[in-house]
């Protein structure tokens, strides 16, 4: 055993432990403890420990965040408060790191412990030898939890017993056991998870040791009646009859089952002393966990609970406790006893000043403790007797603070008029900018400043600037200022001036405390209401607002003083301290305000304006219970997420006002009765009735109806086949609006009435004699340029206008004509139409001041979604229906589906009274469409299985199902990733499947494009894990999933879809140009790949209606090498994300853009020539020496018929084949890699199903058909 410090021993075992060592300085001039160890172990081994010695003031918190991927991180410091609490903050953000922080402390342990409850673990350690083992333990925990462990220490020097360091390394990495050396594990009712992991650490530590490592260690009897639990240096050598003595190393977690399990049933007091005498708050950490843990306990009585304060300087002898044990048994459990040395008084003050409330003193403890001596309360009570009583209102101390800033403006122009005096000497000027640089730094600023006196006071003649300067020296120091007051200032706003403290605009800090007991809420007058200056406040929009209280969370009170101070602007902390006079024990106030928070009567919150500049959430909700509570109800009420309109996250919801809702219900009510009044008007019933395929004329339907119900009009919208002729003879007002489809045809839901009109008709009847009717039709002129097709324009609308005039019907407004090539599209001739109705109805004098409500669109479904959730598990559990809501459906694309249904049988069903025949399509993800014989198998058997009977080739060389029916949609899915292979994002919104070309002569670079291509998409897939667990069961879907995140696409995907090829010249099967991004591959003088020329701009999408859409062909950007690639196809993709109208942009800035987030400049584009792109059919023999059969598969569907069982023989050749099948990108079948021995077996399989037959004609060989053909459309 040897003589050593605690401080070498924990810097020696930190320093062996860690990847990264982080040390703190402590103030100049004194050193660091721990330097001088790292320093010798360092030389030792010659530098190759990564350790950062941070100067006192430093950012400590961003070099552990910076640091926290590393591996186990240590950070050693002395206690100071400056120090530690700026670690509150950071702490939060490295909740994950595998952290150890060592503290060192000379006497209180205060300023420590206010790091306790923001880590998972802490530890304390009295003697050096606990410092030893516990530094151990603590690096042990981290690693293997991966979470921060907290680490104080006392400074001592003793003889120990140091492991070596080969042994420290095995330690760390040894595999954890559950038992070691005799140590069993405690009951699981009182070891939870925390708890449980510690003990399996100490275990192995005391295993390493060689001697005992516990949480709690004691010594006395076994049937006391009285413990004492100890926390700090104090050191009971003596024994004492009936007295239990608890050493306290484990703080945090305590499980309340260890504890009481000290405390036997004998027990009539315990005494909880604990070394913090300059604990801010009158409960100390270990007394309320001790209390609770008393308190859940199941006892006959319950001994009497003291906190006793074990003071900074001399020994404990057996007589101090001897006293103290007097002292508690005639002393109430309310008050805190002391210790040790008695506590110095100090000199009471001459001045007379307004009382302060004890219980108040915990927030400006907490103050002093935070900003030390930049503190400045400017409505402090000690200005009484020099100012008056208006020296504590907020109107005295805003106009001081208001004056200190224009001072300290004034003196930083001083200071730049001193800079250009010539005069000024380099050492001088140095100085002055250095300040000029450091003004608002908390610590730099007032060293900077004393530098710059220095040298002033020096000056034998100083300038004007300089003696100006002199006189306002005092502003020098960045000070927090703050006004504290009560929260009879929420009364009157106004009148108490906090409202204009809070539109100053000024860098000040307000602390309001609130004293209302919760349970004494209800007794206030209610005549008097206090204002909510927490929504008060954020209602400027400039001001930062928390809401806090000390009793319920300590560090989040540090979180909400320090993000005030660091606010450009007026900051309102509303701190809660409910009691009803001075007498009442802290113990009530606790209650109090665990009453208050977790009623959601004092929410806890941070709102910084701030953030939202830098495009966070600038709410933070910090209620556990709140949030917990919101969390189980949203778990519960998925589907309420399909409600937010735009941003789901919790925060959204938690900042809307329950005032603007009542607004909204009497708005509406308003409305209500408005409504009635309208009804009230003379004025016929009008039915509007509709024929719509794409949904166009059923909005403009829906829309004609609101407006017409808002003039008070009984108003009914449904289809035109919803209504038979002779219940179309009963009506007096009817308004058609119907699209038209093919060749002047009427839609679907229209074709049924349209049939009566025309027999009618053709019969001569006139049964509509008692109709008034008009007709909007809607159509595109531009889809019949030729004049002898002109007559097909809105040709449906022209003919049910002339038949219902024909049956008698009495035309009472011209026919409107709607043309999407006018200058509004459709609005311009509807806006000539609408009045003529009106008019017609008498009701175009009633004005309207109508709010169109926004019109829901993909980008609110998708936003709204929770990345890609919406309600689609449980529209998967409703069987009441075969279709998904249709919201939903417009989600499923992202996971590779498609709703249909055929409308073959639409008229059918429709007739029978039941819903269309809903089957969904889906699509698999395959880039570069290679699979295996085995993933063959596998989609052969899915589409006999789920779908109907076949399944689909697609020109984005993939496989695709039809017909599979929504309750084998799951399965069908799992299926198809057990292959391995998937459908997330194969449509949608998002980069789908990369094609390349199918190339059998070039099999290597075949390889190589087909990798490449593989890795674009994987680059590019969304990272939603929102398809794994609807579809593969893998958590819960509502749980987890506000943590998702999508760092390509955010939360609104892209624009529209987007596509990616690769092409090898010559053969352009892929349609390069025709993509989002094409690369169009370069091979060297070797027949390697050597890059690729980058295309983009390519797209056929174009949107009916709108002329600004238009079908596109890329242009060539530029030459990459392979592994840019990726990168490109991405950074092009996010210009396209952020600019979805790209084709406004240009080819030149949409290239620069590009480049810009490149980096760097493309290459010039390399020559290359394209000259065919189909496929070259039959027996061809690659460059690897394989064979490969190019098949002809007619419009991509494989399928048995009659004479062609190509479904079949593609199966039998998949049972035999050992190489691969590739898809081409105009839907046809590569049988590639087969080995010359077994052609014949391939050919003759081939042969016998009349698979080999490619003497088709060119026309045949390059037809294609519709993919989905009869299932697509509406």
């Amino acid at each position: 055993m040897t003589s050593t410090s605690s401080v070498a021993a924990v810097a020696r075992i930190a320093y062996l432990s860690s990847d990264v060592l982080v040390d703190s300085r402590p103030p100049l001039p004194t050193t660091s403890s721990f330097a001088d160890t790292f320093r010798t172990l360092s030389h030792e081994r010659a530098g190759s420990k990564a350790t950062y010695s941070l100067p006192f003031g430093a950012d400590v918190g961003s070099t552990l965040v910076q640091h926290s991927s590393v591996g186990l991180l240590s950070y050693t410091a002395t206690s100071h408060p400056q120090l530690l609490h700026r670690l509150v903050l950071p702490l939060s953000e490295l909740a994950s790191t595998p952290l150890v922080l060592h503290v060192a402390v000379n006497d209180d342990l205060s300023d420590a412990l206010v790091l306790r409850s923001t880590v998972p673990f802490c530890l304390y350690s009295r003697t050096a030898q606990q410092a030893h083992d516990n530094a151990l333990l603590a690096s042990r925990l981290a690693r293997v939890e991966g979470k921060p462990v907290l680490h104080i220490f006392a400074e001592v020097e003793e003889e120990l017993d140091e492991v070596k360091e080969e042994e420290v390394q095995s330690f760390l990495f040894a595999q954890q056991h559950s038992v070691v050396n005799g140590h069993v594990l405690p009951p699981a009712d009182y070891a939870p998870a925390l708890y449980r992991s510690y003990f399996d650490v100490a275990a192995s530590t005391s295993s390493l040791v060689h001697h005992s490592v516990q949480a709690l260690s004691q010594q006395g009897p076994t049937d006391p009646h009285t413990v004492v639990f100890s926390l700090g240096r104090a050191q009971f050598d003596f024994e004492e009859d009936g007295v239990n003595f608890v050493d306290v190393s484990l703080l945090h977690p305590l499980p309340a089952g260890r504890v009481t399990d000290l405390i036997p049933s004998s027990t009539v007091r315990v005494l909880i002393i604990e070394q913090v005498a300059r604990w801010s708050t009158k409960w100390t950490p270990l007394y309320l966990d001790i209390v609770g843990a008393i308190q859940q306990s199941k006892r006959d009585e319950y001994p009497a609970v003291y906190s006793v304060v074990l003071e900074n300087s001399g020994p404990v002898h057996h007589s101090d406790f001897l006293k103290l044990l007097e002292n508690a048994s005639g002393t109430s459990p309310s008050t805190r006893l002391h210790i040790g040395a008695a506590p110095s008084l100090s000199a009471v003050s001459e001045t007379v000043a307004p009382h302060i409330p004890k219980h108040e003193s915990s927030y400006l403890k907490i103050l002093h403790q935070v900003f030390g001596e930049r503190l400045e309360i400017s409505n402090s009570p000690e200005l009484v007797p020099s100012h008056g009583q208006l020296a504590t209102t907020p109107e005295f101390a805003l106009g001081r603070i208001r004056g200190q800033l224009e001072s300290r403006a004034e003196l930083v122009g001083a200071v730049q008029e001193l800079l250009r005096d010539l005069g000024v000497t380099p050492h001088l000027h140095a100085l002055l900018s250095k300040w000029l640089l450091v003004k608002d730094d908390p610590t730099k600023s007032r060293q900077s400043g004393e530098d710059i006196l220095k040298a002033l006071q020096s000056d034998e003649a100083p300038s004007t600037a300089a003696e100006r300067v002199l006189a306002l020296r005092e502003y020098f120091p960045a000070l927090s200022r703050w006004i504290v007051g009560s929260d009879a200032w929420s009364y009157d706003l106004g009148a108490s001036g906090l409202h204009h403290a809070i539109a100053s605009r000024l860098n000040v800090n307000i602390l309001v405390l609130d004293a209302t007991p919760y349970s004494s809420r209800n007794t206030a007058d209610p005549q008097r209401r206090k204002q909510d200056v927490g929504l008060y406040a954020m209602n400027h929009g400039d001001v930062y607002v928390a809401s806090v209280a000390v009793y319920s969370s300590y560090s989040q009170v540090l979180h909400a003083v320090m993000e005030a101070d660091k606010f450009e602007g007026p900051s309102v902390v509303l701190a809660y301290l409910p009691y009803k006079s001075e007498d009442s024990p802290a113990l009530e106030v606790l209650k109090e305000t665990k009453l208050a928070v977790d009623a959601g009567y004092w929410p806890l919150y941070r709102w910084d304006p701030s953030k939202e500049v830098q495009g966070k959430e600038p709410f933070s909700l910090d209620s556990d219970s709140v949030k917990n509570d919101l969390q189980q109800f949203l778990d519960r009420q998925n589907h309420l997420s399909q409600l937010v309109r735009s941003k789901p996250e919790l925060a959204t919801e938690l900042v809307s006002s329950l005032g603007e809702n009542v607004k909204e219900a009497r708005r509406k009510r308003a409305q209500q009765s408005y409504q009635e009044l309208l009804t009230a008007i003379d004025a016929p019933p009008l039915l509007i009735l509709y024929g719509s395929d794409g949904g166009k004329a059923e909005k403009v339907a829906r829309r004609l109806a609101n407006r017409s119900k808002m003039r008070g009009i009984s108003t009914t919208v449904a289809t035109m086949d919803s209504i038979s002729l002779e219940d179309l003879a009963k009506e007096e007002y009817v308004a058609f609006i119907t699209s038209v489809a093919g060749q002047g045809e009427f839609p679907q839901n229209a074709r049924t009435l349209a049939k009566a009109l025309h027999s009618a008709a053709g019969r001569s009847e006139k049964p509509l004699v008692n109709l008034k009717f008009t007709v909007f039709a809607m159509g595109d002129s531009h889809y019949w340029p030729r004049p002898e097709d002109a007559h097909y324009y809105n040709k449906a609308g022209k003919d049910l206008d002339s038949r219902l005039a024909l049956l008698g019907g009495e035309r009472v407004a011209d026919l409107g004509l709607a043309d999407d090539q006018d200058a509004d599209g459709p609005e311009t001739g509807y806006k000539l139409w609408e009045p003529l109705l009106w008019k017609l109805l008498g009701v175009d004098a009633v004005e309207i001041k109508e709010a169109e409500p926004e019109p829901i669109t993909n980008e609110h479904i998708k936003v709204a979604s929770q990345y890609l959730r919406g309600t689609i598990a449980e529209g998967l559990e409703d069987k009441s229906t075969g279709a998904l809501a249709p919201s939903d459906t417009q989600l499923t694309k992202f996971h590779g589906i498609y709703q249909q249904d055929d409308r073959d049988i639409r008229d059918e069903r429709q007739v029978q009274g039941v819903e269309p025949a809903y089957s969904f399509m889906i699509r698999v993800r395959m880039p570069g469409g290679v699979c295996s014989p085995e993933q063959w198998l596998m989609m052969d058997q899915i589409a006999d299985e789920h779908g109907n009977g076949t399944f689909k080739i697609t020109t984005r060389q993939t496989f695709q199902f039809h017909g599979v029916i929504k309750r084998h949609l799951k399965k069908a899915i799992q299926d198809i990733n057990r292959s391995l292979l998937d459908t997330l994002a194969a449509c949608g919104d998002v980069n789908r499947n990369v094609i390349t070309t199918s190339i059998p002569t070039l099999s290597k670079l075949h390889q190589q494009t087909y990798e490449f291509a593989k890795g674009v998409s994987e680059h590019l897939i969304p990272r939603t894990t929102a398809y794994h667990e609807i579809w593969l069961d893998k958590k819960l879907v509502a749980g987890d999933a506000i943590k998702d995140v999508e760092p390509l696409y955010g939360e609104f995907y892209l624009p529209r879809k987007f596509k990616v090829a690769v092409a090898v010249p010559p053969n352009n099967d892929v349609d390069i140009f025709a993509n989002d991004v094409g690369f169009i591959a370069i091979v060297d003088k070797n027949g390697d790949l050597a890059g690729f020329n980058v295309t983009a701009g390519g797209g056929m999408g174009v949107t009916h209606g709108n002329k600004k859409t238009y079908p596109r062909l890329g242009d060539v950007l530029g030459f990459c090498t392979v592994e840019q690639g990726p990168n490109i196809a991405e950074k092009i993709m996010l210009v396209q994300r952020d600019n979805g109208n790209r084709q406004e942009m240009g080819l030149d800035v949409f290239k620069a853009e590009v480049e810009k987030l490149l980096g760097y400049r493309l290459q010039p584009a390399r020559p290359f020539v394209f000259d065919r792109n189909i496929d070259d059919y039959g027996w061809i023999k690659g460059d690897n020496g394989k064979h490969h059969f190019s098949s002809f598969i007619e419009n991509g569907r494989v399928q048995d018929e009659p004479d062609r069982d190509f479904k079949t023989a593609l199966r039998e050749i998949a049972k035999i084949h050992k190489g691969a099948f590739r898809l081409t990108a105009n839907q046809h079948l590569i049988i590639t890699d087969v080995a010359s021995e077994d052609v014949p077996q391939i050919a003759k399989l081939l042969a016998t199903y009349k698979l080999d037959d490619v003497s088709q004609s060119g026309l045949r060989l390059s037809s294609s058909a519709c993919v989905s053909f009869p299932t697509c459309g509406t």
